[in-house]
C-alpha cells in the first residue's frame, strides 16, 4: 500500500469536490480528491446545470418539507457574484450564460407567494421584477394562457454541468492537487491529531476531511463514525431533440418542480425535481427513471409552455441528490471530529463556487464569505454519533 501525506482529503470529485480542492489547492494546500468512480459522473453529472439566483420553488414533487426561500436569498446572491469570475479563474469555458429567468404562477396562492418572494429578494439585493399573467407573456409569448403572474430576474442562468465539474478538477491540478478516480474509500480513521484515509491502495495521513460525497456523505461520515441525518432522492431529467434558439431565458414554477432550458446545443432540458423510481440511488449510483414523473413532468411543460406539445422527447435519466431532513444546504466542520469536513444538500450546483471558498475559509480558521452558522452538520446529527474517530 502507497502512503501518502496532505493536507487535505477530498472526497467525492463531483462540483462540489472539485470546487474545494481548487480554491484549497490555489491556496498552496496540498490536496488529494478521491472518487469511487469517474469525476463528475453522479449527482453532478446529471444536474440541469442551472444557476438559481431568485428564490427558488420551496417544494419538488415528493418533498415533505418546504425549503427556506428568505435564507437561501442571501446564499444565492454571494454565490452569483462568484459565477461571474469563475470562467476567468478556471481559464476555461464552462458554457456560463446568464439568459435571465421566469418564474411562473398559476394559482392567486401562488402569485401571493411570488410577491412574498420579490420582497425577500430586494431584501437580498437580487433585482426581480412581479408581472401580472398579459405583462409576462408580452416578456414572453412562449407562456401559456394558465400563467397568472411572473417575476424575472435577470440574473438567472446556467452552466454546463459536464464542463464545470472538470474544469475546476483541471484548475485544481495545475495547483498542485492530485486526483486519484476509481479509488474507492474503504476507512476513515483518527491518527494522533488529524486523519488516516484509505482507499484504492493509498494510504493517505492528513490534517483535515472534506466529505462532499454528494448522497454518499452520510456513508463516508459513517466510517469515521459520525452518523448524519440524510435523505439522498433520485430525481429525473428530461431532454428534447435540438430546435432552433426559441427559448431564450429559464423558466421555473414557483409552486410546482418545473424547470426549463434551452441549452447551448438547441435541445430543450426539463427538470425541476421529479422524482425516480426508487427514492434511495441503488449501489452503483443508479436509479431507473419513473414513467409517471415522465408524463408528469412533461405534461407539466406543455401546459405553461404549450410550444413543448409539439417536440419529441429524446431521453430521460435519473440522478441522485443529496438532501437533508430540513431541506437546507449543510456545510461545516462536525462537531467532536476536529478537521473532518461535511458540505453538500440541495442546489449544491449553484452554490459550488460559493461552498469552495467557504470550505477553504473553515480549513485555514479564517471568517466565512458567508453566516452559515446555522447550515452546520451538528442539526443532523444522530444521538451517540460520534463513535469511532474520539
Amino acid at each position: 500500500m502507497s502512503a501518502r501525506t496532505a493536507d487535505a482529503v477530498v472526497i467525492g470529485a463531483g462540483v462540489l469536490g472539485a470546487a474545494a480542492a481548487f480554491h484549497l489547492a490555489r491556496a498552496g494546500h496540498r490536496v488529494i480528491v478521491l472518487d469511487r468512480g469517474a469525476p463528475g459522473r453522479e449527482g453532478s453529472g446529471t444536474t440541469a446545470g442551472n444557476l438559481h439566483v431568485q428564490a427558488v420553488h420551496t417544494r419538488r414533487p415528493g418533498q415533505k418539507v418546504p425549503l427556506d426561500s428568505a435564507r437561501f436569498l442571501p446564499l444565492q446572491r454571494a454565490a452569483s457574484d462568484r459565477w461571474e469570475s469563475v470562467e476567468d479563474e478556471l481559464d476555461a469555458s464552462v458554457e456560463l450564460r446568464r439568459s435571465g429567468g421566469f418564474t411562473i404562477a398559476e394559482t392567486p396562492e401562488q402569485r401571493a407567494e411570488l410577491i412574498a418572494k420579490h420582497a425577500w429578494e430586494e431584501r437580498a439585493g437580487i433585482a426581480t421584477e412581479v408581472l401580472d399573467g398579459d405583462g409576462a407573456r408580452a416578456a414572453l409569448p412562449l407562456l401559456g394562457p394558465t400563467v397568472t403572474a411572473a417575476t424575472w430576474c435577470p440574473l438567472d442562468g446556467y452552466a454546463n454541468p459536464l464542463l464545470t465539474t472538470p474544469a475546476y478538477l483541471s484548475a485544481a491540478v495545475r495547483h498542485g492537487a492530485e486526483v486519484h478516480p476509481f479509488c474507492p474509500v474503504q476507512t476513515v480513521e483518527r491518527s494522533g491529531s488529524g486523519w488516516r484515509v484509505t482507499a484504492g491502495d493509498l494510504r493517505i495521513d492528513a490534517a483535515r476531511v472534506v466529505d462532499v460525497a454528494g448522497p454518499w456523505l452520510g456513508e463516508i461520515a459513517a466510517l469515521a463514525g459520525v452518523r448524519l441525518r440524510m435523505t439522498p432522492v433520485a430525481i429525473q431529467m428530461h431532454v428534447t431533440v435540438r430546435l432552433p434558439e426559441t427559448l431564450r431565458h429559464l423558466v421555473q414554477h414557483i409552486g410546482e418542480g418545473l424547470s426549463v432550458k434551452q441549452v447551448t446545443a438547441g435541445n430543450l432540458l426539463i427538470g425541476g425535481g421529479w422524482p425516480a423510481l426508487r427514492l434511495e440511488p441503488g449501489p452503483d449510483g443508479r436509479s431507473p427513471i419513473s414513467l409517471g414523473s415522465v408524463v408528469g413532468n412533461v405534461a407539466q411543460a406543455a401546459r405553461v409552455l404549450p410550444f413543448v406539445r409539439d417536440l419529441r422527447l429524446l431521453r430521460a435519466w435519473a440522478g441522485p441528490l443529496a438532501a437533508t431532513p430540513d431541506e437546507m444546504p449543510v456545510i461545516g466542520e462536525v462537531p467532536g471530529a476536529p478537521g473532518f469536513l461535511v458540505a453538500g444538500g440541495t442546489y449544491a450546483f449553484t452554490f459550488a463556487p460559493l461552498w469552495g471558498e467557504t470550505l477553504r475559509c473553515l480549513v485555514e480558521g479564517e471568517p466565512p464569505p458567508v453566516d452559515v452558522h446555522d447550515l452546520g452538520p451538528e442539526r443532523l446529527m444522530e444521538p451517540a454519533t460520534y463513535e469511532q474517530a474520539r
